[in-house]
């Protein structure tokens, strides 16, 4: 016999279990779990979701009395907390309808890791070709052993909307986790726990082949008109997309049937669903990290745009003004790897990385003239690469004082009979000509035309000429895809490459 409930039976069942606090459980960030790493001595943000309404309350196990915070209106919710010197392991609880706690937490410098290929380039061999692992591997991954580092590797992910969260969990490193780390970013948080003996955490989140405006936020690109052409070009580029597939089969059908046809494969524009698409890598791999409290960025990114190089001299700092207004952290540290030589780079991406770094404050550039592969892209040694980010971070962040943190960066050009001598900052140590005489350096006269040149040291300057210039009006250093420098200062940090000139370049007008 079928018993059936009364309706009014049914509507009290119903009303319970909306009530159900299962529903409404608060939930925390992905980056705020076990081993996580917090910034030290600041005020940090902590945050999550929860009903409406809702009291929540912030236990930190270093704090003498909790935070109490309501849910808004969406079930938001945000404390700020002060942090205490570096050390733990400490925990965080948090108490609403349900309890949460996070354990193992450490208080330290946090750094978020960003870019393309080379950031993204792991310690050990990896599952894609190009994955080939640091020179050093066999040494570095046993003596991997750092308890106080950890890592959270950001899911690669494409979003047409800025997302509240994200997946993932803090790695401890150790020999057993170390070789899936970023590389540059390990060596980097290595020698920034070692020379300041706290705790480092690293957030890893970058993507190979992506520019500079896929991590940028829509409206930025919006605003500028100089930087509105990436959107227009990405949505013609979308209504396009029915016409060449339709001419992708029509020439695969012609490739079958004349293999010998010379036909070019036709352009593809980027999808909807396109990691080089602009903001859609901000939206799912930067925005779930803000409000995450950081110490810097490090960066390692320019590859990808190098054929609109001059076009990165205006969006490369719009998107470090973005991050900062994000993170509302108007000073944010910002240092950034200066793309090796390579037989596909032109040297006009580089310029547009230094004219960054020397118009945007609190910004500092490595320069890895001397660590690159003009065959591969992805140079395996990545130690220097973060030796060299460290020291600045080193120098800026954390007090070593007399610590030379860059090479010699192009001050100022003087031609006097005949010669050109050039002054230049970064000069510590005096300045060197490794393994020969300089080379590298060309000169120009009226006609605007380069012609190789004589180069010698003169204390802290470099005097440049050649016989076939009688009347120099420019100078350029490494100005070629893939040059071989070798100009240092007395440190052992190579000079950046650099022009005199402000001549029209290839990449000029390239939007």
């Amino acid at each position: 016999m079928t018993h059936r409930l009364p309706l009014r039976h049914l509507l009290l069942l119903l009303l319970f279990a909306l009530a159900s606090p299962a529903w409404a459980n608060i939930k925390l960030p992905a980056l705020m779990a076990d081993n996580m790493v917090l910034q030290q001595k600041t005020t940090v943000a902590l945050w999550g979701w929860a009903d409406p309404g809702e009291a929540v309350t912030v236990t930190a196990s270093w704090q003498k009395a909790p935070q109490k915070v309501t849910a808004d209106a969406q079930g938001n919710w945000q404390v700020r907390i002060p942090t205490d010197k570096a050390g733990g392991p400490h925990t965080i609880t948090f108490q609403g309808k349900n309890k949460l706690t996070v354990s193992n937490v450490l208080l330290g410098e946090v750094w978020l890791c960003s870019g393309q290929s080379n950031m993204n380039f792991p310690v050990a061999k990896g599952a894609s070709k190009w994955m080939t692992g640091v020179v050093n591997e066999a040494e570095v991954v046993p003596k991997a052993t750092y308890p106080a580092i950890r890592m959270f590797t950001v899911p690669q992910k494409v979003s047409d909307t800025p997302q509240m969260d994200t997946e993932g969990s803090w790695v401890v490193c150790s020999p057993e986790t170390v070789g899936s780390f970023s590389a540059v970013a390990y060596f980097f948080g290595q020698e920034i726990h070692e020379k300041t003996k706290v705790p480092v955490g690293l957030i890893h989140s970058s993507w190979g082949g992506t520019p500079a405006e896929s991590w940028t936020r829509k409206d930025v690109l919006e605003k500028d008109p100089d930087l509105r052409p990436i959107l227009t070009r990405y949505d013609e580029g979308l209504t396009q997309r029915p016409a060449y597939e339709a001419a992708l089969t029509a020439w695969k059908q012609e490739q079958a049937a004349s293999p010998q046809t010379k036909t070019p494969k036709p352009a593809e524009p980027l999808s909807a669903t396109s990691n080089k698409s602009p903001y859609k890598l901000y939206n799912g791999m930067i925005k779930p990290l803000i409000p995450y409290t950081l110490k810097g960025v490090i960066w390692y990114q320019g590859e990808s745009n190098a054929v609109r190089a001059y076009q990165y001299r205006k969006l490369f700092p719009a998107m470090i003004a973005n991050w900062r207004q994000d993170w509302q952290q108007p000073n944010l540290p910002f240092y950034f790897v200066q793309i090796t030589p390579h037989k596909e780079q032109n040297p006009e991406i580089r310029e547009a990385q230094l004219l960054s770094m020397q118009t945007v404050p609190n910004t500092g550039m490595v320069v890895i003239t001397d660590v690159g592969d003009s065959l591969d892209i992805h140079p395996r040694n990545k130690q220097v690469v973060g030796h060299r980010l460290a020291l600045w971070a080193l120098a800026k962040e954390y007090g070593q004082k007399n610590l030379p943190y860059s090479g010699p960066i192009y001050k100022k050009m003087e031609v006097k009979d005949g010669k050109a001598r050039l002054q230049f900052d970064y000069t510590s140590g005096g300045l060197v000509a490794q393994n020969g005489d300089l080379r590298e350096f060309t000169i120009a006269g009226p006609d605007s035309v380069f012609r190789p040149a004589q180069a010698r040291i003169e204390g802290n300057s470099v005097v440049v000429w050649s016989e076939q210039v009688k009347q120099p009006v420019a100078v350029r250093f490494g100005w070629s895809k893939s040059p071989m420098p070798n100009l240092y200062n007395g440190a052992g940090l190579p000079a950046s490459p650099f022009r005199t000139d402000q001549w029209r370049v290839s990449t000029q007008g390239k939007l």
